[in-house]
């Protein structure tokens, strides 16, 4: 199932990506092409992964841990890309941004943020966490999540770029699995992926000096990498239903 909702959803976002011929480079260079080459199909991927979410019945699973990670001190790492996002957001020349700019900037970021977690880190990982140990769905998910950014080859991107790009979203991946288990919800991972990605886009943009996200995101992708076993040591999220049926049966 989680692996079905994951073409899917790919799937839909190239579809509609490549119908809005907008090229993936032009995004977030004008409003006019972050409306049409970002927020568009994020909108329509929006939709259909809440009428799925809905209808599996899985909003409490997909958004909440029933339990925390026991250690807590991993967060110092989504600490330093919350940081930089903000360092990025300060760096940027706002003067360059007319409303509509602006507007579809916060869209880009509502919109990534909620689509690409629920899929990845919410539908995606309860998916596995039925069958799978912790560790796999923290490796599943964070490889799945950086190996659907190679459809930006197909979207105009270039080809080196964008496998850097890939390794890179697998690690930030982790930092966003962080978040969930120390704090419980994936609602504070939109938010700091959402935050994330506008920095990015505003500074790329309109930079008033060095933006620091591209020499820094690989050192905070290492440093997630490096954490995340404390967040997954003792973890025990699968279902109940799935949980059951693989206890010993009582004498």
């Amino acid at each position: 199932m989680g692996l079905a909702i994951y073409v899917g959803y790919v799937a839909v976002i190239f579809v509609v990506s490549k119908l809005s011929g907008v090229a993936y480079t032009e995004i977030g260079t004008s409003a006019e092409f972050t409306w049409r080459g970002a927020v568009l199909d994020l909108a329509v991927g929006a939709v259909l992964l809440a009428i799925t979410t809905w209808l599996l019945g899985w909003w409490r699973p997909a958004l909440f841990e029933r339990t925390r990670s026991h250690h807590k001190w991993p967060i110092f790492v989504p600490a330093i890309m919350l940081v930089v996002a903000v360092v990025n957001l300060l760096n940027t020349d706002w003067s360059k941004f007319d409303a509509s700019f602006l507007l579809s900037l916060l869209a880009l970021g509502l919109a990534v943020g909620f689509c690409e977690e629920l899929m990845s880190r919410g539908l995606l990982l309860t998916a596995l966490r039925s069958r799978l140990s912790e560790v796999w769905v923290w490796l599943l998910t964070s490889l799945l999540f950086g190996g659907m950014h190679i459809i930006n080859a197909a979207l105009g991107a270039p080809v080196g770029p964008t496998l850097g790009q890939v390794v890179l979203a697998a690690m930030s991946g982790t930092c966003f699995y962080i978040v969930r288990r120390v704090t419980g919800s994936l609602i504070w991972a939109m938010a700091l992926h959402g935050l994330w990605d506008v920095s990015v886009f505003a500074v790329g943009f309109a930079p008033l000096g060095t933006a620091w996200a591209a020499f820094l995101s690989p050192v905070i992708g290492i440093l997630a990498v490096a954490v995340v076993y404390w967040v997954i040591k003792g973890t025990d999220e699968k279902p109940v239903a799935a949980a059951r049926s693989t206890a010993p049966a009582s004498a």
